[in-house]
């Protein structure tokens, strides 16, 4: 408290703050003010930060979860045709290839995969229930101007019957009779009216690329659904296969609308970045691609670069905020234990 004191002429004078405790006061409230918008600042980018991750977490696990009750019910039958990639010589099942490679002349983006499941599905005539159906997935990639759905992850559900139970509804289909030549939409992936379908449904909007590959009984990771070190040459039901893996790029909406905004080719192009799967044992040590949790990785090597660069591999450019958005999911389906 400052002092007063009586001047000659009687008056009361009060002591004030000096001009140099003002100047201190007010950068001490300075100080104050910038400590705490910074602490606003960092507690604004962390939370936008986490509200990016709870939807890419929440579009990756009702994708994956929408999987794992198809996988759950597959047919793994050996009378019945699968469409799952393998080598280049198993004719027309694939769309899909384990090179360890990015997209390039003759290669496809995204993998697809098309078999029968007894998951319920619906009868186009009544839209009751069927008791099986016909199942597959694809990143769409139509290219055709105002496709709402390219680049977004979609299934196709068709409910079929049993062979011989009805005269309406269409049946199950048995070898030598297969997936694409009885729905060419299942397998077909481009901007041809063949691969369309209106039971084609969007289930991960912000899901960019798909990629799957095997883990077989002999604990290999693998690009083809059987075990060639046992002299194996065909998918047989799968009787090789001890579980399916799936790996997704899932992006926010936000990151989703800038990079489109940006350059509408930038998040195609890097997802043609993204190399898919490579065929190579589960056990070695040391070598890119080949063991679990090595698709993952080198997805990751590469978005990093992209963020770093802020270009992609063929001179795109990929806003900040919008890469910095991107994240990687895998799940593995046990296939053995259903």
């Amino acid at each position: 408290m400052k002092e007063t004191s009586i001047s000659k002429a009687g008056f009361k004078r009060w002591g004030g703050f000096t001009l140099l405790e003002l100047l201190m006061s007010i950068t001490v409230m300075t100080v104050i003010i910038l400590m705490v918008a910074q602490l606003m600042s960092n507690a604004t980018a962390i939370t936008r930060t986490s509200n990016k991750h709870i939807d890419t977490d929440t579009q990756a696990r009702v994708a994956l979860d929408r999987m794992a009750l198809d996988f759950a019910q597959m047919l793994k039958r050996t009378d019945v045709d699968y469409y799952f990639k393998g080598l280049a010589d198993y004719k027309g099942h694939g769309n899909g290839h384990a090179w360890g490679q990015k997209v390039q002349s003759g290669q496809k983006g995204s993998d697809q995969i098309a078999f029968f499941t007894q998951v319920p599905g619906y009868y186009p005539s009544t839209g009751s229930k069927s008791p099986l159906s016909l199942v597959a997935y694809r990143i769409n990639e139509n290219t055709s101007t105002g496709n709402p759905s390219y680049l977004m992850l979609e299934r196709l559900g068709k409910g079929l019957v049993w062979n011989g139970v009805s005269n309406t509804n269409i049946p199950i289909v048995f070898l030598p009779l297969t997936i694409d030549a009885m729905w060419p939409a299942a397998v077909k992936n481009d901007n041809s009216g063949a691969s369309r379908d209106s039971d084609y449904e969007t289930i991960g909007p912000q899901i960019f690329r798909f990629e799957y590959y095997y883990l077989l009984k002999n604990g290999r990771l693998n690009g083809v659904p059987w075990d060639t070190d046992a002299g194996h040459t065909t998918i047989n039901g799968l009787t090789d296969v001890q579980a399916l893996g799936v790996t997704i790029a899932v992006i926010d909406p936000a990151g989703r609308a800038i990079i489109n905004a940006a350059n509408p080719n930038s998040l195609d192009d890097l997802a043609s970045d993204l190399a898919d799967f490579k065929t190579a044992p589960g056990r070695g040590v040391g070598q890119a691609n080949k063991y679990i949790g090595g698709l993952e990785a080198s997805w990751q090597t590469t978005l990093l670069s992209v963020i770093n660069g802020g270009i992609t591999s063929s001179g795109t450019p990929v806003p900040l905020e919008a890469a910095k958005a991107i994240r990687f999911y895998t799940r593995y389906f046990d296939l053995r234990a259903f």
